[in-house]
């Protein structure tokens, strides 16, 4: 069986917090995001909405990518999210 990550990027609402992870099981680890389960940064901000995902094949790849966005610009991120998903939509509904 072949294992994936996701590097997903969650927002509070159309264009506010950005929050950049990685995660093996992406299902799992939006609605823990969703429900509030973990004190900090997503919790604090309210940051609730899936609006980028991007898959790799092996966790090296999807740390150096995580590791690489969290480095980018705002606007960067923004522009990334825009060409995929213009409108915003929350894509946890699509899992």
């Amino acid at each position: 069986m072949s294992r994936s990550y996701d590097v997903y990027i969650l927002a509070s609402r159309y264009r506010g917090t950005l929050y950049v992870g990685v995660t093996n099981d992406l299902p799992r680890r939006i609605a823990e995001h969703k429900a509030g389960a973990a004190d900090g940064f997503t919790k604090k901000y309210n940051i609730k909405i899936l609006v980028h995902v991007e898959e790799y094949s092996s966790i090296l790849e999807a740390r150096t990518r995580e590791h690489v966005l969290k480095r980018w610009r705002r606007d960067w991120k923004i522009a990334l999210i825009e060409k995929l998903n213009p409108d915003w939509r929350d894509l946890s509904n699509d899992l």
